[in-house]
């Protein structure tokens, strides 16, 4: 199975509103889809990851990192994602549904 032209943006921040002000300011900028979070620390740090084009992708994290309402910890764009990477993000994604 190809996954090629498929990349995945990663940003981590403090709080659950901080993260859902992220997602928003991505899903606007750019053509990409919410696939799943994950909440670490008791929720204090959230992971919110975005799938789209390299471009895409690129341009959503770059401007929620740019526009968020908290710093981000850290952030992400994988390009092109190994099989396993794909593989551990549905698996968290499957717990959404």
């Amino acid at each position: 199975r190809s996954f090629m032209g498929t990349s995945y943006g990663l940003i981590e921040i403090p709080s659950t509103t901080a993260a859902i002000d992220v997602l928003d300011i991505m899903c606007k900028t750019a053509d990409v889809e919410f696939v799943t979070w994950e909440k670490k620390l008791g929720g204090r740090l959230v992971t919110i990851i975005v799938r789209g084009t390299i471009s895409a992708v690129t341009e959503a994290v770059e401007a929620a990192c740019a526009h968020a309402i908290k710093k981000p910890v850290a952030k992400a764009v994988i390009a092109n994602p190994h099989e396993e990477i794909v593989r551990i993000v549905n698996q968290s994604a499957s717990r959404l549904q």
